[in-house]
């Protein structure tokens, strides 16, 4: 498959959803514009691939979200992901557990800030991989599932 392709494929199962769910930023590059067109100013440009937007509005081709410092705005869709993402949320590094057990060996532990793919949550824990290293984080340390979210990718 392309790349055009797998963008195109991408956008469409984000078309499908109703707002607000959890997505990703696609690409290495991503403008926030203040209304749903090319021809609205760009507010940010996301250098940042993977980190974890939340859609709140859906309008043709373009999505109005907002990113984990609450900034809102209106991106177009073909740049974003339906690849669930974590961000560890601000204060000390949180602990990555080997299973979803606060007494289970501690892994490694994450920064603020630092992104990870997520596979699953169940509702207080979250499977979170972060470059080749996998584990298990609080779904209370990162922005990118809602509280008591379950789900299984």
């Amino acid at each position: 498959m392309t790349i055009f392709g797998l963008a195109f494929a991408t956008s469409a199962d984000a078309q499908d959803k109703k707002p607000p769910y959890w997505a990703s930023i696609a690409s290495g590059e991503a403008m926030m514009r203040t209304g749903p067109g090319r021809n609205y100013p760009g507010i940010w440009l996301y250098k940042r691939r993977d980190l974890p937007i939340r859609v709140i509005q859906v309008y043709p081709n373009w999505r109005k979200i907002e990113d984990p410092d609450g900034e809102q705005g209106w991106m177009l869709v073909t740049l974003l992901s339906d690849r669930r993402t974590g961000i560890v949320k601000p204060g000390e590094p949180r602990s990555i557990h080997a299973k979803p057990d606060a007494n289970s060996p501690v892994r490694y532990r994450a920064e603020q800030g630092v992104v990870g793919r997520l596979a699953k949550c169940d509702g207080s824990w979250c499977q979170i991989q972060v470059g080749k290293r996998q584990g298990w984080i609080a779904e209370g340390d990162i922005w990118g599932v809602a509280d008591g979210e379950t789900f299984d990718d």
